[in-house]
């Protein structure tokens, strides 16, 4: 793999279209090199600390070619007019989920990250977009983006080069993730597999050990439709 020159975003906390939820998702490039610790950017904010954030979600990354499909589908609006629509912190062209796999090792400026989990939409991509079932369309169509754990801090500049340099869970794409937690929702081979895989984020994991315990899919709709 070619190392892939990122576009590097930060947002502050505003309220979102339609009322008063207020979200740090409105990235927009930042022009000079930014610390990046084990909790991510500096300057970067996130509204709701319970689901955004925090060391298995410390940077965001979401592929830049997803949106050209994403304005054929919906025509062209704002969000979709340049990097940073989906709340992402690093936009490149070259890596999506299909290449990607948890546990992924890149350099990017003098810090190290590692792939920890696949996104999961929320209900406040509704309201970004004005399209009321945004979050489903995300999550059905598997372009959901990543997030990453900082392995070692550093300093991050817009330009710097994202490298891949391990892979430690190569037979794992995000995209076969998803497909497991989203399409083949009850396969247990597959579900046992994630249950296992120690370099994905623990609550992926509980939530596969969940599934497998139940033998039931969980009701996404307070994430996806609601404001919980």
């Amino acid at each position: 793999m070619h190392p892939s020159p990122i576009t590097l975003l930060t947002g502050s906390i505003a309220p979102l279209p339609g009322g008063e939820a207020q979200s740090g998702i409105d990235k927009t490039p930042v022009a000079r090199p930014l610390a990046l610790g084990p909790e991510g950017f500096e300057s970067d904010e996130q509204a709701d600390r319970r689901v955004h954030g925090g060391v298995e979600k410390a940077v965001h990354h979401y592929p830049f070619e997803h949106y050209a499909t994403w304005r054929k589908e919906l025509g062209t609006m704002p969000p979709l007019a340049k990097p940073g629509g989906f709340g992402e912190n690093l936009s490149t062209t070259g890596l999506t989920e299909a290449t990607v796999a948890v546990g992924d090792v890149f350099r990017l400026g003098s810090a190290l990250l590692q792939v920890s989990q696949g996104r999961q939409p929320c209900w406040k991509l509704n309201r970004r977009f004005g399209v009321p079932d945004m979050a489903r369309r995300v999550q059905q169509s598997g372009r959901t983006g990543w997030y990453y754990r900082v392995l070692q801090p550093g300093t991050v500049a817009p330009g710097d080069m994202l490298e891949r340099i391990d892979r430690i869970a190569p037979d794992w794409p995000l995209h076969r993730l998803w497909h497991a937690l989203y399409v083949d929702r009850l396969n247990l081979h597959e579900l046992e597999g994630i249950a296992a895989l120690d370099v994905l984020a623990e609550s992926w994991r509980t939530h596969a050990a969940r599934r497998l315990e139940s033998r039931r899919v969980e009701d996404w709709s307070a994430r996806l439709d609601g404001e919980a």
